[in-house]
């Protein structure tokens, strides 16, 4: 089996999905905490040699550094047979790994960002909340008749998108207001191993 480290941040959404699916499909790996707040140039040297575009996070097995989180959880599955869905679900995978990369993974991680930290124009929130209610609205019809996103079981699609949505009232919206997926979220969460990113992600960082 392949020696893993993952390189994340705690309040990064896209770190978590990874780690998140390391813990649910219970594969060994070792978890170091990169403060992104740090400038480019001072962030940890092993860190800047394994990240291609010095972002979190990066997969390191074996020596070879992996990026981009979707990527990363697509290799979990091939490699590890992880979370991959039946193989007639596997088209249905791709394609909300590439939805989420364009839609969700966009609107809801920029709002969540500007109403905690940096307070964008009220007109860029306001494209970046219709945005992420349209893209709840797809979301929410979709799951009004299936328990995951692609079969009968937890798959990495899942995974992905529920990434941010453990913190989808960081950016001023309620769970409440998307039955469907509040419902789905909880059978996530009840998966064996399943933590909230704000416990999972700040369980290993040092005091």
């Amino acid at each position: 089996m392949n020696t893993l480290t993952l390189y994340g941040n705690r309040y990064s959404g896209h770190s978590y999905k990874v780690r998140l699916a390391l813990m649910l499909a219970d594969i060994s790996h070792d978890y170091a905490h990169i403060d992104i707040s740090l400038p480019r140039d001072q962030r940890p040297d092993d860190f800047r040699a394994a990240s291609r575009f010095g972002e979190v996070p990066v997969l390191v097995a074996d020596g070879v550094p992996l990026s981009q989180s979707n990527t990363i959880l697509q290799w979990l599955a091939d490699n590890y047979g992880a979370l991959a869905g039946a193989q007639g679900e596997r088209q249905r995978v791709r394609e909300w790994l590439s939805w989420e990369t364009n839609r969700l993974g966009l609107s809801l991680p920029n709002l969540r960002y500007s109403r905690l930290i940096a307070h964008y124009e009220p007109a860029v929130e306001a494209w970046l909340e219709t945005r992420l209610r349209a893209d709840l609205a797809v979301l929410e019809a979709e799951l009004a008749e299936r328990r995951y996103l692609a079969g009968d079981q937890v798959s990495i699609a899942d995974i992905s998108l529920c990434g941010y949505l453990w913190w989808l009232s960081d950016a001023g919206l309620d769970i409440a207001g998307w039955p469907n997926v509040r419902a789905w979220l909880a059978r996530i969460a009840a998966q064996p191993g399943w933590q909230h990113p704000d416990e999972l992600m700040a369980a290993d960082i040092p005091e």
